[in-house]
């Protein structure tokens, strides 16, 4: 570790430090070219407070995977997104902090297990990276809640919307996730989760690896569905029927990468899913036009330009009244 570094920090935080030694402090995290020494050191520190060994890997583990993706993002050259990449490297530093306080947390409490949420509104997706590596992706109105000392000594997760996981490996700790129907439980995987209580369907998607899917007090199984990679599993919530089938993954995972792709979807089930990516009201005024079917692919266009190429495709108009959009039959 650079000497000089850690002699200003070690200057800078005793109880009696001069003015000019609290200054040169706070300077090194306006230097990015100390950044990362900077951090490397702090988390040395606390690494150094703590006997457990397993908590100094995972946030090393978490510390350098942030890192490493700020790096692969950062812009060869200096540009006009260079405040962009700053905001990301403050972040990153904020988020690891948290990562941080939530592990303490969970450690130092023995008895029950200590619950975090996460929240993805309406318009957005989020990303959520756990303390033991582990990435969610949440899709737009979507609830999370997770522990890493679950019940058992579980990683544990609640969810109420969509999500997408990968999974960091770990045979002594299974990985399970909660939906109020039946739950998911993985040793390290990459699937997705599709449970929003409006929905009839609840689907779970894998992509990689292998899952169990287990029964509950809303769900009995006569025995636990394991899927394979590219199966889908489908509960419909009234019938509590439950099948299997094999899909294209990349049509129910896309939504992370901010791509949308929906074939022969009916138009009552699109607006749902327009009013979550775009945080809008979408009234459908003719009940007969719900049920046409719509093929299409969003990516990076605005809801009006949504609207424009569905006008061209399917007989509907559409207005804006305020802060809700209707959408009729054309009149021609």
């Amino acid at each position: 570790m650079n000497d000089q570094i850690q002699n200003i920090l070690r200057k800078g935080k005793i109880e009696n430090a001069t003015e000019s030694d609290r200054k040169k402090m706070l300077a090194l995290f306006h230097q990015p070219e100390k950044e990362f020494l900077l951090k490397e050191e702090l988390l040395e520190e606390l690494e150094n407070s703590f006997e457990n060994e397993e908590f100094s890997n995972d946030m090393q583990k978490v510390f350098y995977r942030i890192w490493s993706n700020i790096k692969k993002s950062e812009p060869k050259q200096k540009s006009g997104l260079t405040w962009f990449y700053t905001t990301l490297k403050i972040a990153a530093a904020l988020v690891i902090g948290l990562f941080l306080g939530i592990y303490v947390t969970s450690v130092n409490s023995k008895t029950e297990p200590e619950y975090y949420a996460a929240h993805a509104p309406k318009g957005s997706v989020s990303q959520t990276v756990l303390p033991d590596g582990t990435i969610i992706f949440l899709n737009a109105d979507s609830h999370l809640k997770f522990s890493m000392e679950g019940k058992k000594g579980m990683r544990e997760v609640f969810l109420e919307g969509e999500a997408w996981f990968e999974v960091a490996k770990s045979k002594k700790k299974p990985f399970i996730v909660h939906t109020d129907t039946y739950d998911v439980e993985v040793t390290g995987t990459r699937f997705n989760i599709k449970t929003y209580k409006d929905e009839n369907e609840v689907t779970t998607t894998l992509e990689d690896g292998s899952i169990s899917v287990q029964s509950t007090e809303n769900f009995k199984m006569g025995e636990n569905i394991i899927l394979k990679p590219g199966e889908q599993l489908v509960l419909n919530r009234d019938t509590k029927k439950a099948t299997v089938k094999e899909v294209n993954t990349k049509g129910f995972t896309s939504w992370k990468d901010n791509k949308l792709i929906f074939i022969n979807m009916e138009l009552k089930d699109l607006v749902v899913l327009l009013e979550r990516k775009y945080g809008v009201d979408i009234e459908v005024k003719r009940e007969k036009i719900m049920k046409l079917h719509f093929d299409g692919t969003i990516k990076d266009e605005s809801i009006i330009e949504i609207l424009e190429i569905m006008k061209k495709t399917l007989p509907i108009d559409y207005i804006i009244e305020g802060q809700k959009i209707e959408i009729t039959n054309s009149k021609n």
